[in-house]
């Protein structure tokens, strides 16, 4: 069941400061301002003319802030059709058409049908899941990872090590609150 709508803000870039709604569904749950801050402070370097997935879309904090930091394009991939709706309307709001794509789907059925590879892969699914080794393992079937792939995982804050494959490799971890950010250099089997 839905309630009203949640906002969240774009901390940098183009579209800095701007506002944009989701719905408060349960489980949707936007990464915190201080967390994106560090996270985009980590890619700083990386981010301009990226191509970057967005695995969990959700509120889309995440792919709305690599399009307004110049990613080249960014894949949004979200299954709740109520989500996609508003992604829809955010990507209108802000004009951004041509650099955002709005895919329907479960992550890991995207991931199976997929032939593009990105720069950078964010992978925010709700905490509680089980799904994140089966998705680290999918992504690496899959056709997704390019020669330098960054990977970032948002997580619940855990003292138990993610589930990531051997070939991955953490280059920056941090936790703040109840989140727990990680970046991955990633390379395929």
């Amino acid at each position: 069941m839905s309630k009203s709508p949640g906002q969240v803000r774009i901390i940098g870039g183009q579209w800095r400061s701007r506002r944009l709604r989701f719905p408060q569904i349960e489980g949707l749950r936007p990464s915190p301002d201080a967390v994106r801050e560090t996270l985009f402070n980590w890619l700083q370097q990386d981010i301009s003319g990226s191509r970057c997935l967005d695995l969990y879309a959700g509120s889309g904090a995440l792919g709305f802030e690599a399009a307004s930091r110049n990613a080249s394009s960014v894949t949004m991939v979200e299954k709740n059709p109520a989500v996609i709706r508003q992604l829809r309307r955010n990507c209108d709001l802000l004009n951004a058409v041509k650099v955002i794509e709005i895919i329907q789907s479960a992550a890991e059925g995207y991931l199976k049908t997929c032939e593009s590879s990105f720069d950078i892969i964010f992978m925010d699914p709700p905490f509680g899941s089980k799904d994140l080794e089966k998705i680290c393992v999918a992504i690496v079937e899959s056709s997704v990872i390019a020669p330098d792939t960054l990977i970032y995982i948002e997580s619940a804050r855990s003292t138990e090590p993610l589930p990531i494959p051997s070939s991955w490799h953490i280059i920056r971890q941090k936790t703040r609150g109840l989140v727990q950010s990680t970046l991955i250099k990633a390379t395929s089997l």
